[in-house]
């Protein structure tokens, strides 16, 4: 039975790391690990192959096999949000068509890097891509990375057609939600992209975050997600603040400062594929100084164990 993407892509979701061997080949017995822990914590989705599953560095072949794996391994448990990453259109068409013939409940596009293409190539970008997926798609607009943003009015244009259903919004613009709610469908979904802002998205209108935190402490943003929507925003902000310490180690050194984070955790290794190289001993003390910071009130399942 159809479930429309209103209906799960909500909350906090995470942004999977992709874990390579010592032979820089994927872990799949290690994402697959991964995969479980987030279905047990209950959350509605993963995201793989996007930013922290260090997709630019994954061949289509590679990024075939994670998101079968993922299908695989949730069957249906949880929904599988597959990245189309690729400044090449014809190339996030590709792979968004794997994603597909893998089984995937949605794709993730992000706005091109690199290119730095005006409004209107964004638009086409975006509706090519629609354009040969059956797949529900959902915007990825992070500035940080790619330079120009998605516009508003772009956002707006290209929401005529349901194939769009959500952004991932990686701007830091905590007023967007409730700027644009109301001009676009009831099933539109905003989420943000960046965890240091999350609760104040949430709060302010959004409907959840990717998050890269969630795959430390799943259960902790599953809280807090659930006291903003129930009004508790003091008790929400409070959680939230203290995550910010590990917040800022993974922000800082991404996707590598999640890998560590989460080999300290015994759950991957630490092992990152060039041009990312693994965590600087001092950024792995902070790593560490984060963890015994929140270790107090076991925010996070295993710290201080």
């Amino acid at each position: 039975m159809f479930t429309p993407p209103s209906a799960w892509f909500t909350g906090f979701i995470p942004d999977l790391p992709t874990p390579f061997d010592a032979a820089d080949a994927v872990d799949l017995t290690a994402f697959a690990a991964l995969c479980e822990r987030q279905i047990a914590a209950g959350l509605p989705a993963i995201v793989v192959c996007e930013t922290a599953g260090e997709a630019s560095t994954l061949s289509p072949a590679e990024q075939e096999l994670v998101i079968r794996t993922a299908v695989d391994v949730v069957r249906g448990r949880v929904r599988v949000i597959a990245g189309a990453v690729s400044n090449a259109t014809s190339h996030a068409i590709e792979l968004a068509r794997r994603a597909e013939d893998a089984g995937a409940d949605a794709v993730m596009a992000v706005v091109p890097a690199y290119n730095k293409p005006m409004q209107e190539g964004m638009l086409a970008h975006f509706r090519a891509i629609a354009g040969a997926t059956g797949l529900p798609v959902i915007l990825h607009d992070v500035p940080s990375r790619t330079l120009r943003p998605l516009a508003d009015e772009t956002l707006l244009r290209l929401v005529e057609s349901r194939s769009f259903v959500g952004l991932r919004d990686g701007s830091a613009d905590v007023t967007r939600p409730m700027r644009l709610a109301r001009h676009l469908p009831a099933g539109f979904r905003f989420l943000s992209g960046d965890d240091a802002t999350g609760f104040a998205y949430i709060a302010d209108g959004g409907d959840g975050a990717i998050s890269e935190v969630a795959n430390i402490a799943p259960d902790l943003c599953r809280t807090i997600f659930s006291q903003v929507r129930q009004g508790r925003l003091q008790s929400a902000r409070y959680l939230h603040r203290r995550l910010m310490p590990l917040i800022g180690c993974l922000s800082r050194e991404s996707p590598a400062a999640l890998k560590f984070a989460l080999s300290v955790l015994g759950l991957t290794s630490a092992t990152t594929r060039l041009p990312i190289v693994p965590l600087r001993p001092a950024a792995q003390r902070e790593v560490v100084r984060a963890f015994a910071a929140i270790a107090d009130e076991e925010l996070i399942d295993g710290v201080g164990a």
